[in-house]
């Protein structure tokens, strides 16, 4: 399944202020493929998603999910792992879904970034706002 969507960006970057923090805004689009159940019957997805806006890059990782999604009524969690540019500075860093970036994961000139993202999904349309703080450039 992929899922596509395109949404209004707006951009908000404090400089030179790491402790103030940042955002970076855009689209995303994702694709979920089956993998074989867990124990207990859970569901399991490979995810790999492509950013496009502040955040330029593409993302790899697993989300399991219960629940009934037809009738509204379930829940999942994923971890993935974030490879990109963000701001001019090319790097990596993991996700944790209720979505939170990894304190230790960032790779590259994102080395030290903090923060969380924010996803909006309105039907197929997939938006999100990274909130991060990042070391002084070296």
């Amino acid at each position: 399944m992929k899922l596509i969507g395109a949404c209004l960006m707006m951009t908000s970057f404090t400089v030179g202020n790491p402790a103030a923090g940042a955002e970076a805004s855009g689209q995303f689009s994702v694709t979920l493929t089956a993998l074989p159940a867990a124990p207990g019957g859970v569901a399991q997805h490979r995810l790999e998603k492509h950013f496009s806006g502040d955040l330029a890059g593409t993302s790899t990782g697993v989300m399991m999910s219960a629940g009934d999604p037809a009738k509204g009524i379930a829940g999942y969690v994923a971890m993935e792992m974030v490879e990109g540019t963000l701001t001019g500075r090319t790097g990596g860093f993991a996700l944790q879904h209720n979505v939170v970036i990894v304190p230790g994961s960032g790779t590259g000139a994102l080395a030290g970034i903090s923060g969380r993202m924010t996803i909006r999904i309105a039907g197929r349309e997939h938006c999100y706002t990274l909130s991060y703080a990042l070391p002084a450039a070296p």
